[in-house]
């Protein structure tokens, strides 16, 4: 029981630090944002101020699904999902900016054990339900997640550019709802089986096409893999480590 308490309290002080991580980086940014001085231009701009930073808005159709550090639990399949977002650059030079924002995460994943399941669900009460070996349980979670990352961005001509942006992303999770077909359960809430704080590393790469004064459209592709195990070992579980991954595709405007 002693151990017990004592990761549930090193859990909550990671949850409490994560969401610390996560304000200070917005307030960081946007704070730098505002009382930054101009010092770059993109050559498609001919005229006005350089600029220092920019924004941007995005939609990015993702597809997801796990991955697993127990043979006995495996993925079972994607899940379709979106990323929405706000996009923040601070231009370091002419080909290099820092990146960060805010996104909203709809993403899941299917697992399939070969050993009989325990899973909590919380709806108006605790519940746990048992999921015979072979039967799948399909994940729908919800993250806000703020990144932080380098880009790099080659020297734009009349037909844009092309740029690749890597860093990190520490995540908290809004919402956790599970399907369990054999047991006819739709939507039931899943927070009990779900890490409240998780943090992850994304590669994306595109291409920023000129529209008409300082707005482009953003097109790109990218990859976002957890660092950290995205369920809970809870009581009568067996150990696992699974692994969230994105693929995805984004659609975006810069200002």
């Amino acid at each position: 029981m002693r151990l017990i308490k004592e990761t549930k309290m090193i859990h909550k002080r990671i949850i409490h630090t994560g969401t610390k991580v996560i304000l200070l980086i917005i307030m960081s940014f946007f704070s730098e944002g505002i009382f930054s001085q101009p010092g770059y231009r993109p050559p498609w701009i001919p005229y006005g101020p350089p600029m220092d930073i920019s924004f941007g808005i995005h939609f990015d159709p993702v597809i997801s699904w796990f991955t697993t550090g127990n043979y006995n639990i495996r993925n079972d399949g994607a899940v379709p999902g979106y990323i929405f977002g706000v996009s923040y650059n601070r231009y370091i030079g002419p080909n290099y900016s820092i990146s960060s924002g805010v996104n909203i995460i709809e993403a899941g994943g299917r697992l399939i054990s070969d050993e009989t399941t325990y899973f909590e669900i919380r709806n108006y009460r605790k519940e746990i339900l048992t999921v015979d070996p072979g039967e799948a349980i399909i994940y729908r979670i919800k993250y806000l997640s703020v990144p932080l990352g380098l880009k790099l961005e080659t020297s734009e001509t009349g037909y844009g550019s092309l740029f690749a942006d890597i860093g990190l992303d520490p995540k908290i999770v809004i919402g956790g709802s599970a399907d369990i077909p054999s047991l006819n359960i739709k939507g039931s809430n899943a927070f009990p089986e779900l890490r409240a704080f998780n943090l992850s590393w994304h590669l994306m790469a595109g291409i920023v096409y000129p529209l008409a004064g300082n707005t482009s459209a953003v097109l790109a592709i990218g990859f976002d893999n957890n660092f950290i195990d995205i369920t809970k070992e809870n009581s009568n579980q067996p150990w696992d480590f699974v692994s969230h991954k994105l693929l995805s595709f984004r659609l975006g405007i810069n200002f």
